[in-house]
């Protein structure tokens, strides 16, 4: 124990000298009902992340500069990267030439290395993005794959945690911890726990944690019970079918004591789908689109969106992962990355923090796979408590017939919301009685719409509009 403080305190030391930080982020806290999460003050936050596991190990400050200023603009608040990165980036320096550990020890950092990391923390944040930070990918824990090697213990991951807790404390970070790699025994269980432990010790508890989990799976199996985990974070994973990925969403969101959930790596845009491309191809913006909806829809608090040639930041000359299909400076103006933003705003225009899900809005047809449908035509529809508003995704043409009295008043007032363009057509206003069945206005086409439906009395903008 002596030895861990003499570590933790050589370490603190180390982060004495640093450049002025900016002005934070408001400090982010999970909200009183226990199902998303909002700022001190408890205004409302949707979680919006890309994913750009090896920001910090592959761009230099120009390129950061370049990729963080066009995702701002396309309205993302939240990045997701990694200190110690997974292609090799313990041994492997980054652009400037520095390695982020002296001689593969946790408790050596390499403040050149990290004031690179600090550079890009600040420039997110002056950009209005939180950096959802892993301290390591988990292969320097656990070696199932990947280019390890393993480097921590619970006493390194401790002194490791506490470090950047102290270093980051009055930063815009949100910590996850992880990395895509299997919680398959007590000693990684130990070492994940240890370096939560010294997260908290070095900031004193400023910043929420979370856990990335491995594809198909959940932060809420090893550690759902974990007071430590703020939230949980799935990784639905790349496949492009409703049933056994995304419905887990919802499973998680039904999970005691409640805990914000939200789906941190569905399936990238421009990925193999399934990672099996010469059968299924390469996903595209629809195929991104669709989980946004059938997340958020199961009650999830935002969601993270991915490219495959963003994550790796793929550039020529660079070996590719599984056959990017663009460079990573096309791929940041892809339309599935500019599409998440409507999603957004479609959320934020109405009552935030009473939503739930709730499929019983729709009508199940005779033939349950039309609707709610199966595979990538699965309807999801949600709802506010209260009664306010209902929403319902069809990712296809195709007729559905809803329960009007899940919203309150005499009136609804119902409308069709592009999740391609983020427009509103106004559809008309009904007698809130009995059921009603809409066509979306591309009827038979693999295009996907929202309906809104709202209590007219409410007198809501159009759906998707500017907060006022």
């Amino acid at each position: 124990m002596r030895l861990l403080s003499a570590c933790v305190l050589v370490l603190a030391v180390a982060t004495a000298a640093r450049a002025d930080e900016p002005k934070p982020l408001p400090k982010l806290k999970v909200s009183d009902n226990k199902r998303f999460l909002v700022t001190a003050e408890g205004k409302p936050f949707f979680y919006l992340a890309d994913t750009a596991w090896e920001l910090f190990h592959r761009l230099d400050r120009e390129q950061a500069d370049k990729y963080l200023k066009t995702r701002a603009a396309q309205g993302y608040n939240v990045v997701q990267a990694v200190a110690l990165a997974e292609f090799d980036g313990l041994n492997e320096p980054n652009v400037y030439g520095h390695k982020p550990l002296i001689d593969n020890r946790p408790t050596t950092p390499n403040e050149k290395y990290f004031e690179h990391v600090d550079w890009v923390v600040n420039r997110a944040a002056e950009f209005g993005i939180y950096t959802a930070l892993l301290p390591t990918w988990g292969d320097k824990w656990n070696k199932k794959w990947g280019q390890g090697p393993e480097v921590f213990t619970p006493e390194s991951a401790e002194a490791y945690g506490a470090w950047l807790g102290m270093r980051y404390k009055d930063r815009s970070i949100i910590w996850v911890l992880g990395g895509d790699r299997p919680v398959e025994t007590d000693a990684h269980k130990q070492i994940t726990r240890a370096m939560a432990k010294g997260l908290r010790a070095g900031d004193g508890g400023a910043h929420l944690i979370t856990f990335h989990p491995t594809g198909g799976s959940g932060s809420s199996a090893p550690f759902h019970n974990d007071d430590w985990l703020d939230f949980n974070m799935r990784q639905n994973g790349h496949q492009a079918e409703f049933t056994g990925r995304y419905d887990k969403t919802l499973a998680d969101y039904n999970l005691r004591p409640a805990k914000p959930v939200l789906d941190g790596e569905p399936i990238y845009e421009g990925h193999p789908v399934s990672f099996k491309a010469k059968e299924f191809g390469h996903s595209t913006a629809a195929d991104v689109r669709r989980p946004f909806y059938w997340d958020v829809f199961s009650g999830a608090c935002g969601h993270t969106y991915g490219h495959h040639s963003v994550w790796q930041f793929y550039a020529k000359g660079r070996k590719p992962v599984n056959n990017p299909l663009v460079t990573w400076e096309e791929a940041i103006e892809q339309p599935g990355g500019k599409q998440m933003q409507h999603g957004r705003r479609l959320i934020e225009s109405r009552p935030y923090l009473t939503r739930v899900p709730d499929d019983s809005v729709l009508v199940a047809d005779e033939v349950g796979t039309s609707v709610p449908g199966a595979g990538t035509r699965r309807f999801a529809a949600t709802r506010d408590e209260k009664g306010a508003f209902a929403m319902v995704y069809a990712p296809i043409g195709r007729s559905f017939t809803v329960a009007m009295g899940k919203v309150t008043g005499p009136k609804v007032k119902a409308w069709w919301f592009n999740p391609r363009d983020g427009k509103a057509t106004v559809i008309g206003t009904f007698s809130n009685t009995g059921t009603r069945t809409f066509t979306p206005p591309a009827e038979g086409e693999l295009l996907d719409w929202v309906l809104v439906l709202d209590d007219e009395s409410k007198n809501f903008p159009e759906p998707g509009a500017a907060p006022r």
